[in-house]
């Protein structure tokens, strides 16, 4: 081992799949001879594993990047390396303002990160290594969960829709499913091993399969689960309404491992809102599929996101976000003040609405919430 006895810290930021991700790069590590610690005082090797969805995602970094800075000079020979979704949009840019950093590496070369560190390591000179895509034949690579009892599975990763406020697609990519006997085996491999429960993940988990050949759906692949493993539990997250087709809802009825749970971001409650986010539904198709739901499964918890303070959007338009959530009653929701990033349309706008009123509307959303 190139690595052996050394330690590894990783402070992650954002989303379950960088989680998901974070996990990946312990047992890709690992190889190398880098072990896990939950100190990172001492640790040989400290990455940040950043995420983009907000803004001041960046400031945020370099803060945590000041005090690693002095942790690295206290101890010779100690390395920092910064990954995620920060890292994919800044690239070069990160290592001109933090020259300090060791490795940068973006979303798509996840795989490469014992490479670039044994690299790093060799030459005393910070490497940066970005791809622009997810290679064609998605690679599999170890694993070390953070839980002995529920696991992250990835599905599928990118995304093809293009909201007007959302970098996603800009740092993780279009969409690329992988294929269904890479997750059977190891969805096998977590119910052999003990694991009670599975979450299948994907930035759109609900448009999985629709890029294999042949094409399946995610209802299909649910099904595959149910037929084919021990487990107690399997639910997926996140996806996008318009993916959410009868077929998922489905299964997830037939199933009897599959949770009655359906996570199903609106982000507003107004058409022209929707339509300059360019979410491709109006309030009403989404109201019908909500009743797809709750007729086929009268139990099903529904959750949602929402967006409030969207550029242009009116007292009345945020009110009838509001009116929809009364409506709808869901189980619980994510809510958030609308943040302008880089890479979105959204951000340069005219008529964005002031800090102090997106943030009294958030308020006032919770309450309801």
């Amino acid at each position: 081992m190139n690595g052996l006895n050394k330690s590894v810290y990783i402070e992650t930021f954002g989303c379950q799949m960088n989680k998901s991700d974070s996990e990946h790069m312990l047992g890709l590590l690992e190889d190398i001879g880098y072990l896990q610690t939950s100190e990172i005082a001492g640790a040989d090797l400290m990455i940040l594993n950043t995420c983009a969805i907000r803004e001041g995602a960046e400031d945020k970094v370099y803060s945590y990047l000041g005090y690693w800075r002095k942790l690295k000079e206290s101890k010779p020979g100690s390395m920092i390396a910064v990954g995620g979704c920060v890292a994919q949009d800044t690239g070069q840019q990160l290592v001109k303002r933090a020259p300090y950093v060791d490795v940068v590496f973006g979303t798509h070369n996840l795989h490469r990160l014992p490479d670039l560190v044994l690299e790093a390591r060799k030459t005393g000179k910070p490497l940066v290594e970005v791809f622009q895509e997810l290679p064609d034949d998605l690679p599999e690579v170890p694993v070390i969960r953070q839980s002995d009892i529920s696991a992250w599975v990835s599905i599928i990763y990118g995304c093809d829709y293009n909201c007007t406020y959302c970098i996603v697609p800009y740092v993780r990519g279009r969409e690329k499913s992988r294929a269904p006997a890479s997750i059977l085996k190891e969805i096998d491999e977590l119910a052999q091993a003990g694991y009670k429960e599975v979450t299948l993940l994907g930035q759109n988990v609900t448009a999985y399969g629709h890029d294999l050949k042949p094409e399946i759906h995610l209802g299909d692949l649910l099904r595959m689960i149910g037929e084919g493993s021990s487990l107690n539990r399997v639910r997926f997250i996140t996806g996008h309404p318009r993916d959410l087709r009868a077929e998922i809802i489905d299964a997830v009825a037939d199933v009897e491992s599959a949770c009655e749970y359906f996570h199903v971001p609106i982000q507003a409650g107004d058409d022209r809102t929707l339509r300059r986010m360019a979410r491709g539904y109006n309030v009403d198709f989404y109201r019908r599929l909500v009743d797809k739901i709750r007729t086929r499964i009268p139990e099903a918890a529904i959750t949602s996101d929402l967006i409030v303070g969207f550029p242009g959007e009116t007292e009345n338009e945020f009110m009838n976000t509001v009116s929809l959530v009364e409506e709808i009653c869901f189980d619980s929701c994510n809510t958030a003040a609308y943040s302008p990033r880089p890479h979105t349309p959204a951000a340069n706008w005219e008529q964005q609405v002031p800090e102090p009123e997106k943030y009294e509307r958030l308020r006032f959303l919770n309450q309801v919430v």
